[in-house]
């Protein structure tokens, strides 16, 4: 049919006869001409990637791994994208598209996550989804793709480096529990102290104001009797009279007494307060604050030695490494070299490399006939009265032996010792 349609999700391109550039259609509808113009579509639907950086070395040389998930898309609205994309992909599967963006995307994951350091990446992970994003939507827009979002989905480790960064932030927690917990204890100690402050004193303001209450009674009855004694003295005698004046003065002196004695008990009861204050300070408030210092060190020490025995065991690991390249590499230098040099001498010079290997290891064959005579502590020789005996017997023999051995290594090489050794001196 000339008239093809397509959806929202879907770009069709159409190209030959009577167009000078080919014509985009982004969701709808268009008239081909059959056998004189050629239709081809592109796939605009969203494409969700996940961009794997495997062991990426940091700012600072710790070794991670990161997954971001990804949403790309080709640009459909923008007619110079859609060219760019037509361009690029038309004519490939969706797969390829993903594979091109996914390779994108990572590259541009790896060189971000070299830029900066684990504790920024792990902390602050919108601050590298946001360059990740920038970085990549650059290029891939010039393909006409467009990224639509980015997300990291996880973040890990082999080194135990990101469990190490929680155990410290763990510390840190429980410390500052604790330095809570002793702070509330002291707080509360502090209450406590002036709110016995408190009652004491409203004790003895009571006791100060029943004390004046009694001494006006007394005076008030004083006055009463000293009225009724002043009365009974005018109408008795002036010895009488002398007498109320004496006893009224002796009360006034024990009421000072009583007064004075009243004010020595509050001093004392003040001094008993500041004793309190320093105790609780030397049994709670002190011992607290030591605490809080021990556990500080401690937190700290371990913290540093978990970093310098992370830090030790990856240089040792590295340097073993290197070394047994290094040997590995010089091994196999020098193996390829004394197989080079026996290549050669032996294409050079053919049987008369042979014959010169054979003539080096005649001794060697010699030195093992003879072997088992060395071993031997004692020789009886019997002779029937013909040839050699005794020690020259014996040469013969191992002679004999030696004498077979041309003949041996001709049948065994094809190669004549005579024959060789005679055109090598003809060469010569």
């Amino acid at each position: 049919m000339p008239f093809h349609t397509c959806g929202p999700n879907e770009a069709m391109v159409v190209s030959g006869c009577c167009l000078r550039k080919p014509q985009l259609i982004p969701g709808g509808r268009v008239f081909v001409w059959p056998g004189l113009q050629k239709l081809q579509r592109i796939s605009l639907n969203t494409m969700t990637l996940q961009i794997q950086s495997d062991r990426v070395y940091t700012q600072l040389g710790v070794a991670i791994t990161v997954t971001g998930i990804a949403q790309v898309k080709i640009q459909g609205q923008n007619v110079e994208m859609l060219q760019a994309a037509c361009q690029q992909f038309l004519g490939k599967t969706e797969k390829d598209i993903q594979r091109i963006a996914q390779e994108t995307l990572e590259g541009h994951q790896r060189a971000i996550m070299g830029n900066m350091t684990v504790e920024e990446i792990y902390k602050d992970r919108k601050k590298f989804s946001k360059a990740v994003f920038e970085v990549a939507s650059s290029d891939l827009v010039n393909m006409g793709i467009s990224v639509v979002s980015y997300t990291i989905k996880d973040v890990k480790d082999d080194e135990g480096y990101l469990h190490a960064l929680g155990m410290t932030r763990t510390a840190q927690v429980k410390r500052d529990a604790r330095i809570g917990e002793a702070e509330a204890r002291r707080d509360a100690g502090i209450k406590e102290s002036l709110a016995e402050e408190q009652r004491m004193a409203s004790r003895y303001s009571n006791d100060i104001q029943i004390a004046q209450a009694q001494r006006d009674f007394e005076l008030k009855q004083a006055a009463f009797d000293q009225e009724v004694q002043a009365k009974k003295a005018q109408s008795e005698l002036a010895y009488a009279l002398q007498a109320a004046k004496t006893k009224q003065a002796i009360k006034e002196e024990q009421m000072q007494i009583a007064v004075i004695e009243r004010a020595q008990e509050i001093q004392v009861q003040e001094q008993e307060i500041v004793r309190r204050e320093r105790e609780l300070d030397a049994t709670i408030r002190k011992p607290a604050e030591a605490e809080k210092y021990r556990l500080e060190k401690l937190a700290e020490a371990n913290r540093n030695r978990t970093v310098y025995e992370a830090q030790a065991k990856a240089q040792a690991v590295q340097m073993k490494g290197e070394a047994e390249a290094f040997a590995i590499e010089a091994k196999a230098k020098a193996e390829a070299e004394q197989m080079a040099k026996k290549a050669a001498a032996f294409k050079e010079y053919q049987d008369a490399a042979l014959v010169d290997m054979v003539l080096e290891m005649l001794p060697k064959v010699a030195a093992e006939i003879a072997a088992p005579l060395s071993q031997a502590k004692k020789i009886t020789m019997v002779s029937v009265g013909k040839g050699d005996v005794g020690a020259a017997k014996l040469t013969g023999e191992i002679l004999e032996v030696m004498e077979r051995m041309p003949s041996m290594v001709e049948g065994i090489t094809g190669v004549n010792i005579a024959k060789a050794m005679k055109s090598s001196q003809r060469r010569i």
